[in-house]
């Protein structure tokens, strides 16, 4: 069988208030991996199944037919799971916010109301409780490695197939963090990118949410009304956030986030 992926088990985890349930409680700031490769003894995995009625999973993704595949996947190995999608971030926030059940999401980076690692930030800080996945077709070594960073249970490509979306799932619903077994975790980490994103991991989830909305050059009383606040609030929000990333204005603050999701985060032009 070829090697589908590699299973982590990850005994420190950097970053503050995003740390993954399924994970030990950090003792420093160094991400220690040392992986698992999957090997004939788990030939048989994306055949297994879970007997698991109360489980309930989130797809969240902006296309259909790639929801459908993920479903597919799911209900290879969780039969008799509940599973809702989600075609758009603000679809996504409105599930969780009225179901407390939700065992895990598995979450596109790039889909209507996010871009970059901006979604998985504001989960892990909003909902620490509720595992999340990446699922993207943004695949290399350095987005996998700083989903992770994020606070991710694991990351599938795209262009991996059902079954091997089966292995994954069952995976991270057992436990373990799985990520494609031809990831380079290794290489060292770009010390003022770190210093960044636990910069970023700081961030309220309203802050997080702030800061997204900042990104796509909307005004503050743009950003107020869209929230329900008073744009009081929102300067309030912005002075916090701009305090700390450690930048003075608006617009580096937006730079900073793009800096450290190469690029993905989206960028407007915020003004006031």
């Amino acid at each position: 069988m070829q090697r589908a992926g590699t299973i982590l088990r990850i005994n420190r985890f950097s970053g503050a208030g995003i740390m993954c349930p399924c994970m030990p409680r950090p003792t420093g700031k160094e991400l220690t991996i040392a992986p698992v490769r999957i090997t004939g003894a788990d030939v048989n995995d994306s055949k297994r199944t879970m007997n698991a009625p109360s489980t309930h999973l989130v797809i969240a993704d902006d296309h259909p037919l790639f929801r459908d595949a993920l479903r597919q996947a799911v209900a290879g190995v969780l039969s008799t799971a509940k599973i809702d999608e989600a075609g758009s971030f603000e679809d996504l926030t409105k599930l969780l916010e009225q179901a407390s059940d939700v065992d895990l999401v598995l979450l596109d980076l790039s889909m209507p109301g996010i871009s970059g690692f901006s979604g998985l930030i504001y989960l892990r800080a909003q909902y620490p409780a509720i595992p999340v996945v990446i699922v993207s077709a943004s695949d290399d070594s350095a987005t996998i490695r700083r989903s992770l960073d994020f606070g991710a249970s694991g990351f599938i490509p795209k262009r991996f197939g059902v079954e091997t979306l089966r292995d994954a799932i069952l995976k991270v619903m057992e436990g373990d963090v799985w990520v494609p077994a031809d990831t380079d975790l290794t290489a060292a980490s770009d010390p003022d990118m770190a210093k960044l994103r636990d910069r970023l991991v700081t961030l309220t989830p309203q802050q997080v949410r702030v800061l997204m909305m900042l990104s796509e050059g909307l005004l503050n009383k743009q950003i107020a009304y869209e929230l329900g606040v008073s744009e009081a609030t929102i300067k309030a929000h912005v002075s916090a956030i701009l305090q700390k990333l450690g930048v003075e204005s608006r617009t580096q603050a937006v730079i900073a986030a793009a800096k450290i999701s190469g690029g993905q985060w989206k960028q407007g032009t915020p003004t006031g």
